[in-house]
């Protein structure tokens, strides 16, 4: 089997583009492939994503499942669990992980909440 080469023909649209055409031809089909990826990377997450944040964020496994499995029970999960670890944080005057530890503890739902401004 033969495949029939059309290069020439697939080409044809590009043969008069000089090198710098054909390199911003390039980055703008490269940005508009990447750009729904972005949109979904900024819109979207999961619990594995969020657990990977706290994770980096110095959290062990355990109390990252048990922070984002509270984070989720709370509607918080589109905010991101590292934000409301983040946000508590900064509201409160206290470490990241002093942060994630009280909201463990179930302490400062209500302030977390008010700050994203979520009803109950």
């Amino acid at each position: 089997m033969t495949r029939k080469d059309d290069f020439e023909v697939r080409r044809k649209h590009l043969e008069n583009l000089t090198d710098e055409e054909l390199k911003i031809r390039f980055w703008d089909l490269a940005y508009r492939v990447i750009d729904p990826l972005i949109t979904l990377a900024k819109e979207n997450t999961s619990p594995a994503i969020e657990r990977s944040v706290l994770l980096r964020m110095g959290f062990s496994s355990i109390e990252a499942k048990a922070i984002v499995d509270r984070v989720i029970d709370y509607g918080l999960i589109g905010k991101g669990a590292g934000h409301v670890v983040y946000k508590l944080a900064q509201l409160k005057k206290m470490s990241i992980r002093e942060a994630g530890l009280n909201l463990l503890e179930g302490d400062y739902w209500d302030e977390v909440l008010n700050s994203f401004e979520v009803v109950k």
